[in-house]
């Protein structure tokens, strides 16, 4: 049963607030809702199709709007959420956008691109999730949230939804929404992808230039119409950027479809994968762990795989093979172990 309110209740100390449209809730809304306790406030169109998916809020606030304008909704929502300590948003399009609007109209700081938040405190990363910085809160603050950090959600017993009542600003200038295009693959953040290309230090023959196979791999993702992401050997190494790193220290991911090329399956690595639909992995060692929960275990060289598959896809690209570019600075490739990241095995 939905109650009727006016405001967000004075008890309330931190709250996610979701922007909506036509009921789809944005990369990062849970892991948002359960940084701020399971306390949802739903703004946009079809707010309560999107508070269904929201397993994990316990006290969730519908307020159906027509328009998510920046700043018209940022002046409808600052009425009730004045009294509000923490307010969290996701770092989605309409979040970034949203985010800084209501924090001048609420005279408070904004931080943006935090990984964690709590009381007193709330942790931010910065050049390139190199530097992490702990920023002390002693205040009303508004934090944006990066999705993809927190992996597996509890999902909350049961939840209240009440639906908001507020009155609409006077009419001001505005961002209009001209057209909403769908990500490009290669740019999309991972946390959102649908279907991911994965490629593991195993991947890389030996001698051969690690970021022109990597590179390989995101354009025959994009063919795929699938995103690029790698293990932390990868990425330790230089092949491609830490905004790819999959795993318990880098993005946790949740693909219908994902296609392993050259990865063992370290439990590093498979702790950020969460639950996809479909599996597949290329791999020499038919027993390696990502194999063995696999859908689809192809057993043969990862390279020459994806070299083939690049073919048949009519994707081009500079050679990467042992006799292509030597490693950067005379870099070795990794060695890995077992117990590897991005361990696999070459045949």
């Amino acid at each position: 049963m939905t109650i009727p309110a006016e405001t967000i209740p004075a008890d309330v100390k931190a709250l996610a607030v979701i922007v909506v449209r036509d009921g789809q809730l944005p990369a990062g809304a849970a892991e948002t809702v359960a940084e701020a306790g399971g306390a949802a406030l739903v703004a946009g169109s079809g707010t309560g199709q999107a508070a269904d998916g929201l397993d994990v809020a316990s006290r969730v606030w519908l307020l159906e709007v027509s328009s998510v304008a920046p700043a018209a909704l940022a002046g409808t929502l600052a009425q009730a959420l004045a009294g509000v300590d923490m307010i969290l948003l996701p770092t989605s399009p309409d979040g970034r956008d949203l985010a800084p609007r209501l924090a001048v109209i609420l005279g408070r700081p904004l931080l943006a691109g935090a990984v964690r938040c709590a009381p007193g405190e709330v942790e931010v990363t910065r050049l390139d999730d190199r530097l992490s910085v702990r920023v002390g809160v002693d205040g009303p603050v508004l934090v944006t949230l990066r999705p993809g950090l927190r992996g597996t959600l509890e999902p909350a017993k049961s939840a209240q939804v009440s639906a908001l009542s507020l009155a609409a600003p006077q009419a001001s200038r505005d961002a209009e929404s001209v057209e909403v295009l769908q990500p490009e693959p290669g740019v999309v953040d991972l946390a959102e992808a649908r279907r991911i290309v994965g490629g593991g230090a195993g991947l890389v023959p030996t001698g051969a230039d690690g970021a022109a196979v990597m590179r390989l791999l995101a354009d025959v993702g994009a063919a795929l119409g699938a995103s690029a992401g790698a293990t932390r050997v990868v990425t330790d190494a230089g092949w491609m950027s830490y905004d790819r790193q999959i795993g318990t220290t880098g993005v946790s991911v949740n693909p219908e479809l994902y296609i392993a090329f050259g990865i063992s399956g370290a439990a590093q690595h498979v702790g950020g994968l969460g639950a996809p639909e479909h599996l597949v992995s290329v791999n020499t060692d038919p027993s390696c762990p990502m194999t063995a929960m696999a859908d689809l275990g192809i057993v043969a060289d990862a390279h020459a795989v994806l070299s083939e598959l690049a073919k048949r896809l009519g994707v081009t690209g500079p050679s990467a093979g042992p006799e292509g570019a030597a490693q950067p600075d005379g870099a070795a490739r990794p060695q890995e172990g077992p117990a590897g990241e991005g361990a696999s095995h070459a045949g």
